[in-house]
Protein backbone atom coordinates (compact mmCIF):
# COMPACT_ATOMS: atom_id res chain seq x y z
CA UNK A 1 0.00 0.00 0.00
CA UNK A 2 1.18 3.68 -0.89
CA UNK A 3 0.51 5.53 2.60
CA UNK A 4 3.75 6.94 3.14
CA UNK A 5 3.20 10.70 4.30
CA UNK A 6 -0.62 10.35 3.31
CA UNK A 7 -3.17 11.78 6.19
CA UNK A 8 -6.64 10.94 5.68
CA UNK A 9 -9.22 12.54 7.88
CA UNK A 10 -11.73 9.52 9.42
CA UNK A 11 -15.56 10.54 10.16
CA UNK A 12 -17.36 8.42 13.23
CA UNK A 13 -13.25 7.28 13.94
CA UNK A 14 -14.37 6.39 17.64
CA UNK A 15 -17.22 3.37 15.91
CA UNK A 16 -15.86 0.06 15.12
CA UNK A 17 -14.80 0.16 11.41
CA UNK A 18 -13.65 3.86 12.09
CA UNK A 19 -11.50 2.61 13.97
CA UNK A 20 -10.49 -0.47 12.43
CA UNK A 21 -9.98 1.59 9.72
CA UNK A 22 -8.01 3.99 11.75
CA UNK A 23 -5.94 1.26 13.18
CA UNK A 24 -4.88 0.17 10.05
CA UNK A 25 -3.79 3.66 8.13
CA UNK A 26 -1.53 3.67 11.06
CA UNK A 27 0.17 0.57 10.76
CA UNK A 28 0.66 1.34 6.76
CA UNK A 29 2.25 4.43 7.63
CA UNK A 30 -0.44 6.78 6.97
CA UNK A 31 -1.78 9.79 9.83
CA UNK A 32 -5.78 9.18 10.72
CA UNK A 33 -7.30 12.51 11.60
CA UNK A 34 -10.24 11.69 13.91
CA UNK A 35 -13.44 13.28 13.83
CA UNK A 36 -16.69 11.89 15.13
CA UNK A 37 -19.30 12.91 18.03
CA UNK A 38 -17.81 11.98 21.43
CA UNK A 39 -14.59 13.52 22.45
CA UNK A 40 -15.03 10.82 25.39
CA UNK A 41 -14.44 7.85 22.40
CA UNK A 42 -11.98 9.51 20.96
CA UNK A 43 -9.22 10.85 23.06
CA UNK A 44 -7.87 7.34 24.02
CA UNK A 45 -7.75 6.09 20.21
CA UNK A 46 -5.93 9.44 19.46
CA UNK A 47 -4.12 8.38 22.66
CA UNK A 48 -3.53 5.19 21.18
CA UNK A 49 -2.49 6.10 17.72
CA UNK A 50 -0.79 9.02 18.15
CA UNK A 51 -3.10 10.70 16.05
CA UNK A 52 -5.04 13.99 15.98
CA UNK A 53 -8.91 14.51 17.45
CA UNK A 54 -11.90 16.81 17.07
CA UNK A 55 -15.64 16.17 18.28
CA UNK A 56 -18.22 18.02 16.29
CA UNK A 57 -21.60 16.84 14.84
CA UNK A 58 -20.30 16.02 11.06
CA UNK A 59 -24.15 16.81 9.59
CA UNK A 60 -23.31 20.46 10.25
CA UNK A 61 -21.40 21.42 6.80
CA UNK A 62 -20.19 24.42 7.18
CA UNK A 63 -18.89 23.13 10.85
CA UNK A 64 -17.23 20.26 9.24
CA UNK A 65 -15.49 22.09 6.50
CA UNK A 66 -13.78 24.75 8.71
CA UNK A 67 -12.56 21.74 11.06
CA UNK A 68 -11.18 19.53 8.20
CA UNK A 69 -9.27 22.83 6.45
CA UNK A 70 -8.07 23.39 9.98
CA UNK A 71 -5.98 20.05 10.02
CA UNK A 72 -4.15 21.33 6.78
CA UNK A 73 -3.12 19.37 3.09
CA UNK A 74 -5.32 15.89 3.46
CA UNK A 75 -5.18 12.97 0.79
CA UNK A 76 -8.72 11.79 1.75
CA UNK A 77 -11.50 11.23 3.45
CA UNK A 78 -13.90 9.24 4.77
CA UNK A 79 -17.53 8.93 6.29
CA UNK A 80 -17.99 5.95 8.81
CA UNK A 81 -20.56 7.59 10.41
CA UNK A 82 -24.27 5.86 10.35
CA UNK A 83 -26.85 4.60 12.26
CA UNK A 84 -29.34 0.84 12.09
CA UNK A 85 -32.95 1.47 12.47
CA UNK A 86 -34.82 -1.68 11.92
CA UNK A 87 -38.41 -0.44 11.73
CA UNK A 88 -41.67 -0.76 8.61
CA UNK A 89 -42.64 2.93 7.39
CA UNK A 90 -45.83 2.79 9.42
CA UNK A 91 -43.68 2.91 12.65
CA UNK A 92 -41.33 4.73 12.19
CA UNK A 93 -42.23 8.22 13.74
CA UNK A 94 -41.23 11.54 11.54
CA UNK A 95 -38.45 12.15 14.17
CA UNK A 96 -36.55 8.52 13.06
CA UNK A 97 -36.79 8.96 10.06
CA UNK A 98 -35.16 12.85 10.47
CA UNK A 99 -32.77 11.43 12.42
CA UNK A 100 -31.84 8.61 10.30
CA UNK A 101 -31.23 11.06 6.69
CA UNK A 102 -29.20 13.34 9.47
CA UNK A 103 -27.10 10.65 10.23
CA UNK A 104 -26.37 8.69 7.52
CA UNK A 105 -27.37 10.92 3.97
CA UNK A 106 -26.88 14.18 5.66
CA UNK A 107 -23.37 13.44 6.65
CA UNK A 108 -22.07 12.27 3.64
CA UNK A 109 -23.41 15.26 1.85
CA UNK A 110 -21.09 17.28 4.46
CA UNK A 111 -18.19 14.81 4.10
CA UNK A 112 -18.17 15.58 -0.01
CA UNK A 113 -18.88 18.95 0.43
CA UNK A 114 -15.93 19.28 3.01
CA UNK A 115 -13.28 16.72 1.26
CA UNK A 116 -13.57 18.35 -2.14
CA UNK A 117 -12.48 21.98 -0.65
CA UNK A 118 -9.85 20.28 1.43
CA UNK A 119 -8.23 18.31 -1.64
CA UNK A 120 -8.60 21.21 -3.96
CA UNK A 121 -6.34 20.93 -7.18
CA UNK A 122 -4.15 18.22 -5.69
CA UNK A 123 -6.87 15.73 -6.08
CA UNK A 124 -7.68 12.58 -3.47
CA UNK A 125 -10.33 10.33 -2.64
CA UNK A 126 -13.22 10.69 -0.50
CA UNK A 127 -15.22 7.45 0.48
CA UNK A 128 -18.58 7.07 2.04
CA UNK A 129 -20.40 4.28 3.65
CA UNK A 130 -23.87 2.86 2.04
CA UNK A 131 -25.63 -0.67 3.18
CA UNK A 132 -26.31 -3.67 1.33
CA UNK A 133 -29.93 -2.85 2.09
CA UNK A 134 -29.61 -0.17 -0.17
CA UNK A 135 -29.60 -2.35 -3.11
CA UNK A 136 -31.60 -5.44 -1.75
CA UNK A 137 -35.34 -5.38 -0.52
CA UNK A 138 -35.03 -6.12 3.26
CA UNK A 139 -37.72 -6.19 5.37
CA UNK A 140 -38.12 -3.25 7.84
CA UNK A 141 -35.19 -1.28 6.85
CA UNK A 142 -37.18 1.43 4.59
CA UNK A 143 -35.92 4.84 6.38
CA UNK A 144 -31.64 3.47 6.31
CA UNK A 145 -32.26 2.32 3.19
CA UNK A 146 -33.60 5.34 1.70
CA UNK A 147 -30.37 7.27 3.37
CA UNK A 148 -28.23 4.75 2.16
CA UNK A 149 -29.41 4.46 -1.44
CA UNK A 150 -28.89 8.19 -1.15
CA UNK A 151 -25.35 7.95 -0.19
CA UNK A 152 -25.28 5.61 -3.45
CA UNK A 153 -26.76 8.48 -5.81
CA UNK A 154 -24.39 10.80 -4.17
CA UNK A 155 -21.24 9.13 -4.78
CA UNK A 156 -21.75 8.14 -8.61
CA UNK A 157 -22.99 11.74 -9.36
CA UNK A 158 -20.35 13.34 -7.22
CA UNK A 159 -17.73 10.92 -8.81
CA UNK A 160 -18.76 12.65 -12.64
CA UNK A 161 -18.67 15.71 -11.31
CA UNK A 162 -14.94 16.38 -9.78
CA UNK A 163 -13.18 13.66 -11.79
CA UNK A 164 -11.86 16.30 -13.87
CA UNK A 165 -10.58 17.37 -10.63
CA UNK A 166 -8.86 14.14 -9.89
CA UNK A 167 -10.88 13.25 -6.88
CA UNK A 168 -12.15 9.92 -6.62
CA UNK A 169 -15.34 9.34 -4.88
CA UNK A 170 -16.55 5.71 -4.00
CA UNK A 171 -18.31 3.99 -1.41
CA UNK A 172 -18.44 0.79 0.40
CA UNK A 173 -22.22 -1.26 0.99
CA UNK A 174 -21.33 -3.45 4.20
CA UNK A 175 -23.79 -6.06 4.95
CA UNK A 176 -24.24 -7.11 8.56
CA UNK A 177 -20.77 -6.25 10.74
CA UNK A 178 -20.27 -6.97 14.25
CA UNK A 179 -19.71 -3.50 15.81
CA UNK A 180 -21.47 -1.83 19.04
CA UNK A 181 -24.01 -0.44 16.50
CA UNK A 182 -25.09 -3.73 15.47
CA UNK A 183 -25.47 -5.23 19.24
CA UNK A 184 -28.31 -5.26 19.75
CA UNK A 185 -28.58 -7.97 16.70
CA UNK A 186 -25.62 -9.50 17.30
CA UNK A 187 -26.16 -10.00 21.26
CA UNK A 188 -29.20 -12.21 20.62
CA UNK A 189 -27.92 -15.40 19.69
CA UNK A 190 -30.59 -16.60 17.45
CA UNK A 191 -30.69 -13.10 15.68
CA UNK A 192 -27.06 -13.36 15.37
CA UNK A 193 -27.71 -17.44 13.93
CA UNK A 194 -30.24 -15.74 11.58
CA UNK A 195 -28.36 -13.28 10.41
CA UNK A 196 -25.41 -14.95 9.64
CA UNK A 197 -27.09 -17.52 7.61
CA UNK A 198 -28.38 -14.56 5.26
CA UNK A 199 -24.71 -14.14 3.62
CA UNK A 200 -23.76 -16.51 1.35
CA UNK A 201 -20.31 -16.78 3.14
CA UNK A 202 -22.06 -17.87 6.50
CA UNK A 203 -21.01 -15.22 9.38
CA UNK A 204 -21.38 -11.74 9.53
CA UNK A 205 -18.62 -9.14 8.68
CA UNK A 206 -16.02 -7.99 10.86
CA UNK A 207 -14.91 -3.98 11.15
CA UNK A 208 -11.87 -5.38 9.84
CA UNK A 209 -12.84 -7.18 6.61
CA UNK A 210 -14.92 -3.21 5.51
CA UNK A 211 -12.33 -1.27 6.87
CA UNK A 212 -9.66 -3.05 4.81
CA UNK A 213 -11.52 -2.26 1.67
CA UNK A 214 -12.38 1.38 2.47
CA UNK A 215 -8.18 1.49 2.95
CA UNK A 216 -8.08 0.16 -0.65
CA UNK A 217 -10.16 3.00 -2.00
CA UNK A 218 -8.32 5.23 -0.15
CA UNK A 219 -4.70 4.21 -1.75
CA UNK A 220 -3.04 6.39 -3.85
CA UNK A 221 -1.71 3.30 -5.89
CA UNK A 222 -5.47 3.07 -6.99
CA UNK A 223 -5.81 6.09 -8.40
CA UNK A 224 -8.29 4.73 -11.57
CA UNK A 225 -10.99 3.83 -10.10
CA UNK A 226 -13.58 6.10 -8.94
CA UNK A 227 -17.76 5.84 -9.07
CA UNK A 228 -17.78 2.53 -7.85
CA UNK A 229 -20.34 0.87 -5.04
CA UNK A 230 -17.88 -2.07 -3.29
CA UNK A 231 -20.21 -4.33 -1.84
CA UNK A 232 -18.26 -5.89 1.11
CA UNK A 233 -21.23 -7.75 2.44
CA UNK A 234 -20.49 -12.04 2.52
CA UNK A 235 -22.69 -11.81 -0.35
CA UNK A 236 -25.65 -10.35 1.23
CA UNK A 237 -26.53 -7.65 -1.50
CA UNK A 238 -26.46 -10.32 -4.41
CA UNK A 239 -26.27 -13.99 -3.35
CA UNK A 240 -28.54 -16.57 -2.29
CA UNK A 241 -26.76 -19.38 0.02
CA UNK A 242 -27.84 -23.17 -0.60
Amino acid sequence: MGFENTRFVIIGAAGGIGSALARRLKAHGAQPILLGRSAEKLVPLGEELGAPTHALDASKAEALEQAVAAFGPINGIVNCAGSILLKPVHLTTETEWHQTIETNLTTAYATVRAGVKALGSAGGSIVLCASAAARTGFANHEAIAAAKGGVIGLTLSAAATYAPRNIRVNCVAPGLVDTPLAARITANEAARKASSAMHALGRIGRPEDVASAIAWLLDPENNWVTGQILGVDGGLGTLRGR
